[in-house]
């Protein structure tokens, strides 16, 4: 991870509102100014730590209104409320383009709203409720004090007055998340060890993540602090918990596959510390645009498989790809977006740090009887000022750009800025703000040699909103740009 640093000399002055994008000021006069008011309301009571029991509402409509602030609303308000808070995030991006001198932002269409491209009306997710396919519950006290208790949080460790609530009445967790959930609580209370609240107390348990897919699939992850533990005495507590789920209570679960990983930090890598398959199926599968799609334990994967499907189809919509270009997939996952489209380009390069995600999409590619994929392991901002030298045969690329929240890392804005053969770049985003926006600005700022940002700057045309996140103030923004 890179730390933000600042590339232009305007940016050593805080940006008006660069931080509030998504606040109640940003929103005056919307509904979203209401909601956003509402929720900070809300927050303010689950943080304090002299209340000790619901004073607004139940505990379980505190944690939906943290988890999902807007599950109170109808859906076509939800997407309402998206949609002008995607609109705001343009017209101050419209701003901050228009800072730098020399930056011409033009589109095909007239402007409106005072915004720098054209904006499509936000596509909706076509399930709405119990739509993810993947989450993680923690394991800490609950309202009653029992530490064993698996949920979600409310509170803050800064404050220490986190409680953990059970989640099977949020609308986005699926039934079986909630069951698998519900019955590794029920382990938890029988086991002999302790849960592991914080590192420096000691304590083994930590949190369940469950993946399942549209072919009723189900993979359970157990995260395991072993402290001081032989390794013959965590054999002996690993045999337990399968035990549980294939021959205890948990069967009913019906678990594809069981995964234990041993971790003694907050997150780690399969590199880091290995998924240990205690039974079942090592991967589970998604069928996804026609293509059987494989996914291991560590790989990202679209949180929303029907809401993904619609995400994939405007970005293909969006490339322009042909026989005649390159289709350049960075930080592409287990490889769907770029596999999806093999078949309307001459070749796929796709850009992955996750090395079971890169080799799940050598492994779909493989099945699907598509050839003309090519998958590298890496930091981008490592491979990728290599890997464009060797595309110098003339063909054009579209590139295709799917970072996590903290954005893209310099090096790789500097390499497609710089990389003339790309013309086109279609950029997916969920938090198109902060680390986002200065990425942005990047790729559409005048030429600077002392920041290395030599080729000719791209143009902002077009951004499509789609949501995938249902309930949440979330959606990813798909932006088109072109040079």
């Amino acid at each position: 991870m890179h730390s933000p640093r600042c590339f232009f000399p305007w940016c050593s002055r805080k940006l008006p509102g660069w931080s509030q994008l998504f606040s109640g000021s940003a929103c005056k006069g919307h509904i979203t100014h209401v909601i956003s008011k509402k929720c900070q309301r809300r927050q303010e009571i689950q943080k304090n730590p002299s209340h000790l029991a619901p004073l607004d509402g139940s505990w379980e409509e505190r944690l939906a209104d943290v988890v999902t602030p807007l599950w109170r609303l109808t859906y076509e308000e939800q997407l309402k409320v998206k949609f002008e808070a995607q609109k705001k995030i343009l017209q101050r991006l419209e701003s901050y383009l228009q800072m730098l001198n020399g930056v011409k932002v033009t589109i095909a269409v007239p402007k409106l709203d005072g915004l720098c491209c054209l904006l499509h009306p936000i596509i909706p997710s076509p399930v709405i409720d119990g739509y993810r396919n993947k989450s993680t519950f923690s394991v800490n006290r609950g309202p009653d004090g029992n530490p064993k208790t698996v949920g979600y949080y409310l509170g803050t460790w800064r404050d220490k007055n986190i409680i953990c609530v059970q989640s099977n009445h949020l609308k986005n967790i699926p039934h079986k998340h909630s069951q698998v959930a519900q019955y590794y609580e029920v382990f938890l209370r029988q086991s002999p060890l302790e849960p592991c609240l914080l590192f420096h107390e000691g304590g083994h348990w930590r949190e369940l993540t469950v993946r399942t897919s549209s072919q009723g699939h189900t993979m359970a992850i157990i995260t395991f602090h072993p402290q001081e533990l032989k390794q013959e005495e965590i054999c002996v507590h690993k045999e337990s918990v399968k035990e549980f789920f294939t021959k205890g209570p948990g069967a009913v679960c019906d678990l594809t596959s069981l995964y234990f990983q041993e971790s003694t930090m907050t997150r780690c890598s399969h590199q880091q510390a290995p998924y240990q398959l205690l039974f079942g199926e090592p991967y589970i599968f998604e069928d996804v645009l026609g293509l059987k799609v494989r996914i291991s334990p560590d790989a990202f994967f679209q949180i929303n498989t029907a809401g993904a499907e619609m995400l994939y189809r405007t970005i293909a919509d969006l490339s322009g790809v042909n026989m005649s270009t390159i289709l350049l997939d960075i930080c592409c996952g287990t490889g769907v977006i770029g596999l999806s489209l093999a078949h309307h380009t001459s070749q796929v390069l796709g850009v992955e740090v996750v090395e079971q995600a890169v080799e799940d999409a050598r492994w779909t590619s493989a099945f699907n009887g598509i050839t003309n994929c090519e998958f590298h392991v890496g930091r981008a901002e490592k491979i990728l000022p290599h890997l464009l030298k060797t595309q110098e045969d003339g063909k054009l690329i579209v590139g295709v750009v799917n970072p996590a929240r903290a954005g893209l890392h310099h090096r790789v804005v500097q390499a497609i800025r710089n990389c003339r053969a790309i013309r086109t770049l279609v950029f997916v985003s969920c938090k198109p703000h902060g680390e986002t926006t200065r990425n942005i600005i990047e790729l559409c700022c005048p030429q600077n040699s002392a920041k290395k940002l030599l080729g000719e700057p791209f143009l902002l045309r077009q951004a499509v909103p789609v949501d995938l996140f249902p309930h949440t103030p979330h959606c990813e923004l798909v932006l088109l740009f072109t040079r």
